[in-house]
């Protein structure tokens, strides 16, 4: 396997442990809903920077799923809702670390 092909399976790896998290988290944990949202925003994250890597654009570190959904627009289409729900899913990858950063979701939002 080549060192790209290695580096796209790391990241899609690292989004694969995330998107786990929160759903082992959804399932038994509920109303950590502010776990859940990060490890999902984390997961996008991951998966989208595989995608560019795939396709040999560069990307800054960066958390921000608009961002990274503009630089891949310019090889593949990108849906408004895609772009919609990257929206929500930005709000939860620094932010509600914090104490003060408290969200509450129902499951129609998850």
């Amino acid at each position: 396997m080549s060192e790209k092909n290695e580096h796209i399976n790391d990241w899609i790896e690292k989004g694969d442990h995330d998107l786990g998290t929160a759903k082992l988290i959804y399932l038994h944990i509920p109303q950590y809903f502010d776990v859940i949202a990060f490890h999902t925003q984390q997961a996008v994250e991951k998966y989208l920077k595989a995608i560019l890597i795939s396709k040999n654009i560069t990307f800054p570190k960066t958390h921000n799923l608009i961002y990274l959904f503009d630089l891949l627009s310019d090889f593949i289409k990108i849906e408004e809702q895609k772009y919609n729900q990257a929206i929500i899913l930005n709000n939860f990858g620094v932010e509600v670390r914090y104490p003060n950063q408290t969200i509450h979701l129902s499951d129609i939002e998850l």
